[in-house]
């Protein structure tokens, strides 16, 4: 009964989406604010009728009810609550609804928050939300219904995938789709405004915080899904360019340009089309990351179902999103020229633009690259795959042209940038990257990356904290206090700059932590017995046990390993090779041993009658990788919550 609530409450916000799309355009019409307002209700009323559709999908699960045919492939009686819950994006049907109910609900947070300030562009923008939003829904109605009933009911269903079972990958998916569905909010603001002729800052400046919110959504999504492919697939790395995670970091790059690209505009009203163009790309982006993962045309751990009707769908979809976006763009364009020019190659205005072109250099590079197997496979019929030795030598170069620009970036002069200028701003960081990535050969970092490295980061930093020393002695100066008291007024006066480099900084925590646990990291596999010993640089690992433990789904054989360092004893490992018995999966669970920063890393890949395959990893700094991002995370939120400008 609750089910079938669920499924007829979806199909009435179907029906209402279409209210959404045709009221408005009624109003402009016929120039009756009446039925813009309906619009607004329907926009409304399907966050409730969605969120009806979840609760009734969750009681579900909790219930048991294994004559939902979802229910049944994405649970079991003995899955425990935690993730009965997380079954419902555990499947593809599942996560499209979750990703339509936060659709509804940035819908109808967007169209109440902004109803009176953004009178003129709000019609619009109901119409686009409600477009996207009758997109999904009828994907879910007519091809991906995860209402749907089975008979005979099965006495039990048929677990989650083991791989999913797990507290990071609960969190994971929602915020991914907090982070691509949050795009789809300055998207619609941007075809707002070329609907409404309105094409100046105005829009940019609504959407400063919901893009600044998308970002940082998908961002922790990504590090999330790294940090659960760290320690739950048992391969000690946390980014393998699957193509899932491409379908990520796509979007997360082009919006990253695009977050960098409006400053441009807001200050210098430059880039009004580029600026037009990065979101429209981004959102699509989001869309064939869609494609990608839901259609399954892509081998990975990740992927939900082979379905060429869904595929084609979301491709057709697809296909009227861009057509919309650009078609717009394009009958636009003559009204978006602007009347300042770039004054010369050597400016800040420059150095956002090199920015945002190895931004979306990047993202063509990973786009391609993705789709070449599929490419290749269907013109030849051959399967072929592209590793990340690949990824690794044409992506690196671009990452390190990023990190130099914002070096650059932010400290670099408007319009024009003086011989005094880039002296007083990047001789003396030149000279100290220098002498960095001298002591970094002394020390014994000799590979090519390791070194550029060295050069970038101490570069990039060396102008973040003489940029932080400058405008604290500025401050002291004229207010005559502290340098202490001195910086944090110059950052509450001017929090959405700082709180960027805050930002800034995060990213190169996690650049330093990515280079050390990718070129540094030691790997030795070795069949072990009980007694015997491995040698991992100066730690030395000693099996002394071996036997069977269970959890609440799951049974396993969990080996015990002393580490030592010379004679002392550090801790004991338990690596575990696990099975579901209901569907019968393997899994090697990790065992981590945090020392400086880094990890020993330990998983058992076979399990034998009187032995066992060890893999055993030295994988140095790599929890930079994800003290960076929360560096990153405070940032945004800085930012996010930043105070009004003020005046030194």
């Amino acid at each position: 009964m609750f089910i079938e609530i669920g499924h007829f409450a979806v199909i009435l916000a179907l029906v209402l989406s279409v209210v959404g799309i045709v009221s408005p355009v009624l109003g402009l019409k016929t120039n009756r604010p009446d039925w813009v307002r309906i619009g607004r209700q329907a926009v409304t009323l399907n966050f409730f009728l969605v969120s009806i559709g979840m609760a009734a999908m969750i009681y579900s699960f909790l219930t048991n009810d294994y004559s939902v045919r979802y229910v049944a492939a994405t649970s079991n009686s003995k899955l425990p609550i935690f993730y009965k819950v997380a079954g419902l994006w555990g499947g593809h049907e599942g996560s499209l609804l979750l990703w339509v109910w936060i659709l509804t609900a940035y819908s109808t947070l967007v169209v109440w928050m902004h109803w009176r300030t953004q009178p003129v562009t709000m019609p619009y923008l109901v119409s686009v939300q409600s477009l996207i939003m009758f997109g999904f829904l009828a994907m879910i109605v007519f091809l991906s219904n995860p209402f749907e009933r089975i008979f005979p009911v099965p006495l039990d269903g048929k677990d989650l995938n083991p791989l999913l079972q797990d507290p990071a990958m609960v969190v994971h998916p929602p915020m991914l789709y907090l982070g691509y569905v949050g795009f789809s909010i300055p998207f619609a603001f941007a075809m707002a405004a070329l609907f409404s002729g309105r094409l100046g800052e105005e829009w940019i400046k609504v959407t400063q915080r919901w893009t600044l919110f998308a970002w940082m959504a998908l961002t922790t999504g990504i590090l999330m899904g790294g940090y659960w492919a760290y320690y739950e697939l048992g391969w000690g790395g946390y980014w393998g360019w699957d193509p899932v995670e491409n379908a990520s970091f796509m979007p997360w790059l082009v919006g990253t340009a695009f977050l960098h690209s409006v400053m441009v505009q807001e200050k210098r009203k430059m880039f009004k089309v580029w600026n037009l163009f990065l979101i429209i790309v981004t959102f699509s982006l989001s869309l064939i990351g869609t494609f990608l993962v839901r259609s399954g045309v892509l081998s990975s751990v990740h992927s939900f179902a082979t379905d060429p009707g869904r595929g084609l769908y979301i491709l057709v979809f697809l296909s009227v999103m861009l057509a919309l976006g650009f078609g717009t763009l394009i009958v636009r364009s003559g009204k978006l020229k602007s009347q300042i020019e770039l004054d010369s190659i050597i400016s800040k205005e420059s150095a956002f633009l090199f920015n945002n072109l190895f931004f979306l250099v990047a993202a063509a590079t990973v786009f391609l690259v993705t789709l070449y197997p599929l490419l290749i496979e269907t013109l030849k019929t051959a399967k072929v795959s592209v590793g990340p030795p690949y990824y690794n030598a044409v992506f690196m170069p671009v990452a390190l042209g990023l990190l130099l620009m914002m070096g650059i970036g932010p400290s670099i002069a408007w319009r024009k940038a003086s011989t005094d200028n880039l002296k007083k701003n990047f001789l003396l960081p030149t000279l100290i990257a220098v002498i960095a990535t001298v002591a970094a050969w002394l020390i014994g970092i000799r590979t090519v990356f390791g070194m550029a490295g060295a050069l970038t980061v101490s570069f990039v930093a060396s102008t973040i904290f003489i940029d932080f020393a400058k405008i604290s002695a500025l401050w002291a100066r004229r207010h005559e206090i502290n340098y202490l008291l001195a910086f944090y007024q110059a950052f509450t006066n001017n929090q959405r700059r700082y709180a960027g480099i805050v930002t800034h900084i995060g990213v190169l925590v996690m650049v330093v932590g990515i280079i050390a646990s990718t070129v540094y990291q030691v790997e030795k596999v070795v069949p072990m017995r009980i007694g015997d010993t491995m040698q991992l640089k100066e730690y030395t690992i000693r099996m002394v046990g071996l036997h069977e433990v269970s959890g609440a789904n799951w049974t396993a054989q969990e080996g015990l390993f002393e580490v030592y360092k010379g004679e002392e004893l550090l801790t004991v490992l338990r690596p575990q090779k696990r099975l579901y018995p209901v569907s019968q999966t393997p899994t090697t669970e990790a065992a981590l041993y945090t020392i400086h920063l880094g990890h020993v890393f330990l998983t058992m890949p076979e399990v034998g009658s009187d032995s066992v395959t060890v893999r055993g990893l030295i994988n140095p700094l790599i929890l930079l990788v994800w003290i960076g991002g929360g560096i990153m995370a405070l940032g945004v939120i800085l930012n996010i919550f930043r105070p009004r400008m003020k005046t030194p």
